[in-house]
């Protein structure tokens, strides 16, 4: 069996401010950190022992996992799996990079995300270039406030033109036709961001190859649909498996409805899905 699973424990704490964020300086307890390590720990080996499928994971934690050992670790571990197709984070690259040196850079991928404010352009722009230079795939996004405009087209100026810039729409920001074509500039697939898009009814990827795990094990169609289908560990997920419409009226999220099959996101992203990094010949920058 192929199948992606987007991960996210009950890790909540981040070392950012971000005033659009409701994690933002958030501070987990000793023990709510252990129980995340030890919750991560669980979903690691369990996939480890997945030998005769193959999986893609991508973790999207509430808070910022690098800055916490045992996430880098477990990056690193399921990379040198034969039967792991593809392991990522999201992330503020707000790390150190020198353990991606232990890891298979055919399988690990970054997905990170530049907040202004938060930490020096020049610094977040020196990891970038770290990622390079071990040969790391990664994409670089920003949400797209006004006031984050000039950092975007700096990023996009100081970035190799192969490295994608997303541009996430801000939530609830409604953008108008001019604004929207400003952002278009810079991230040419700007326009999938602008709206939710209609998903009622829609056949989607969730719930057949692709499913959501939280820390206790439970599997969920996707992060955005509470129903359960069944546990990870005990099994109970797998004879709930199969072909479904989505049941909500949108979808505005690009780690849901990338999975859409209305959408033509699996081509656009035809082998960096969970990096959000865009096929060979579709041109990142927009050139």
């Amino acid at each position: 069996m192929d199948l992606t699973l987007l991960y996210r424990g009950p890790l909540a704490s981040c070392d950012y401010d971000c005033p659009y964020c409701p994690f933002a300086k958030r501070r987990d307890t000793p023990d709510q950190l252990r129980a995340d390590r030890a919750a991560l720990e669980r979903f690691s080996n369990w996939a480890a022992e997945q030998t005769g499928d193959r999986l893609s994971v991508l973790f999207t934690p509430w808070g910022e996992g690098l800055v916490r050992s045992w996430y880098r670790r477990t990056l690193v571990e399921l990379s040198r799996l034969p039967h792991i197709r593809r392991v990522a984070i999201q992330t503020n690259l707000s790390c150190r990079t020198e353990w991606l040196a232990d890891a298979d850079p055919e399988k690990l991928a970054l997905w990170c995300t530049y907040h202004p404010g938060e930490t020096p352009y020049d610094r977040f722009l020196a990891r970038t270039r770290e990622l390079a230079g071990r040969g790391i795939r990664f994409s670089v996004g920003i949400v797209g406030l006004p006031e984050h405009r000039e950092d975007a087209l700096r990023l996009r100026a100081d970035l190799p033109d192969q490295v994608y810039l997303w541009v996430n729409a801000a939530e609830g920001r409604g953008y108008e036709d001019a604004e929207a074509d400003a952002w278009t500039a810079v991230d040419p697939l700007f326009p999938y961001s602008r709206r939710p898009h209609r998903s009622a009814g829609l056949p989607c990827r969730t719930g057949e190859s692709v499913i959501s795990v939280d820390g206790e094990g439970t599997v969920r169609r996707c992060h955005f649909v509470r129903a359960e289908l069944g546990n990870l560990y005990d099994g109970s997920y797998r004879a709930a498996l199969r072909p479904r419409a989505c049941p909500l009226a949108v979808c505005d999220c690009h780690i849901g409805y990338v999975h859409l099959e209305s959408l033509p996101l699996y081509d656009v992203f035809a082998g960096g899905v969970l990096e959000r990094i865009p096929a060979p010949g579709i041109s990142p920058s927009g050139t």
